[in-house]
């Protein structure tokens, strides 16, 4: 009995010692400082974003949004650039979002909010290279651009930002992307040589300052040497990069099932729906009206920036309504993955980009020199069907300044093989594709066949619309 006692005792103690470190912990009695890459403690001062630690068990509006944000703070962990070491590295391709932006959308009746995008060095967050960034943009007139690319600034410059115009976090963050890459990709692998030409590389963005900017500022790091003479930008005019192969019927039709969709859920979801409410309360506008200026992309550029949301007389908007809006999102990227309509989508959105991206690997594969290094500079709406496309359903939806990179390596033991790897945000996802995922169980080697990527967009795409070619694809009606 005395020993039960005991036992007891102990437990209940254990129990209270437990209890009392996590209410310290959640009341923040025990400081928590974390460490800049600078070395240095961060200012307190009173903001809406805390410090993003560790990933959350299970999923969390704040801390996914932090993620989105991707704020330039600690260095970026990478696997690119990693293989055996008799592999050789014979070709990159890049897929970027544009770095961080200033809203599209402006919630109605409030304060935009008070973010300067004139290029500052002294202001955070920095990088080591922007003020010769933009001392080397101001020159620029040699470069060669497609259309309305050359009336395009090369760098943002306002004081308060334009609509959808890049920020200065946006620009750091892509410089930060640039520096990565040519530490592994030019110091390390050499894929380009110091004299490298124009024709080594190939770059496309679409017609926003936003895309021209980030591919400049990524470029700037990357490059041996950013000579402008050098610079050949394509002019993209549609999103999904689909060039002269955007007739497709039913890739119309899916895009509209999945809207549909999305609105379904929408309307289903009432704690939303009270939130909307109560938002168009308090700035004295029909919830109609409030939803439709898409408050969300205006609410993160607060988020972000660690700017207080907006307030009028009838109130403020604050966290919880924040919470509740990325929620949702949140829970529509899930079930968008479990409906399949954005997946079918997907496939026929993207597959002039994969083809165009295969049949440049394959005449690499054959010996070409030319376009060893390619660069897309697009949106969300170009990365996020791309992953799904390739079945990486885990990867989450494309922050600012996201990147996915495709690597060209020819083993040194068997020249004529080639094998790919496939990189998201420095993450290896090769083998969560739906082409890869099997030879992953059955091979040794840390890459992916060439020819699996070829045949899955060459002819396994078109499977599920019992399909054997793109226009066959795009033409047969939904049954």
């Amino acid at each position: 009995m005395l020993f039960r006692n005991r036992f007891l005792f102990l437990l209940a103690l254990a129990a209270l010692l437990a209890f009392l470190s996590l209410s310290l912990q959640f009341l923040h009695l025990i400081p928590v400082n974390p460490v800049r890459e600078d070395g240095l403690n961060p200012k307190s001062r009173k903001r809406i974003m805390p410090d993003l630690l560790t990933e959350p068990p299970a999923i969390d509006p704040v801390y996914e949004a932090q993620v989105y944000c991707n704020v330039p703070s600690i260095a970026e962990r990478s696997m690119e650039g990693h293989a055996p070491h008799y592999f050789k590295l014979v070709s990159v391709q890049v897929l970027i979002r544009h770095g961080d932006r200033y809203p599209l959308y402006a919630i109605p009746k409030t304060k935009r909010p008070d973010i300067d995008c004139m290029l500052v060095p002294s202001r955070k967050p920095s990088h080591p290279q922007l003020e010769a960034f933009i001392k080397h943009m101001s020159k620029g007139s040699a470069a060669q651009m497609d259309g309305s690319l050359s009336s395009l600034p090369h760098f943002p410059s306002h004081s308060l930002c334009e609509m959808g115009e890049l920020t200065q976090t946006g620009v750091v963050q892509h410089l930060r992307n640039g520096q990565l890459l040519r530490e592994i990709y030019i110091n390390k692998h050499r894929l380009l040589p110091s004299d490298w030409t124009a024709k080594q590389l190939y770059l496309e963005t679409t017609g926003k300052s936003r895309t021209l900017q980030s591919a400049l500022a990524l470029l700037y790091t990357f490059l041996p040497d950013f000579d402008w003479k050098k610079i050949n930008m394509r002019h993209q005019w549609s999103t999904i990069f689909c060039s002269g192969s955007c007739d497709c019927p039913m890739r119309n039709h899916y895009l509209e099932e999945e809207q549909r969709r999305q609105y379904s859920l929408r309307v289903k979801n009432s704690n939303l729906e009270k939130i909307y409410v109560d938002m168009a309360k308090i700035v004295g506008i029909p919830t109609r009206q409030l939803r439709a200026s898409n408050p969300i992309d205006s609410l993160l550029c607060y988020f972000c920036h660690n700017v207080s949301f907006p307030c009028t007389k009838a109130g403020c908007i604050g966290m919880e309504h924040f919470k509740v809006i990325k929620r949702h999102q949140l829970e529509d990227e899930r079930e968008r993955q479990e409906k399949k309509l954005y997946f079918l989508y997907a496939l026929l959105a993207t597959h002039p980009l994969l083809n165009q991206t295969v049949n440049r690997l394959q005449r690499i594969a054959e010996g070409k020199k030319e376009e060893v290094f390619v660069l897309y500079s697009a949106h969300d709406v170009t990365l996020s069907p791309v992953l799904s496309a390739l079945g990486i359903t885990e990867a989450r939806f494309p922050r600012f300044a996201a990147r996915l990179v495709f690597e060209l390596w020819q083993d040194g033991k068997r020249p004529k093989e080639h094998f790919i790897r496939i990189l998201y945000n420095g993450a290896d996802v090769t083998f969560q594709t739906s082409f890869c995922r099997d030879h992953y169980k059955r091979s040794s080697k840390p890459m992916c066949p060439l020819e699996k990527l070829v045949n899955f967009v060459k002819r396994d795409m078109f499977l599920i619309f019992n399909s054997t070619s793109y226009y066959d694809a795009c033409h047969r009606r939904a049954l």
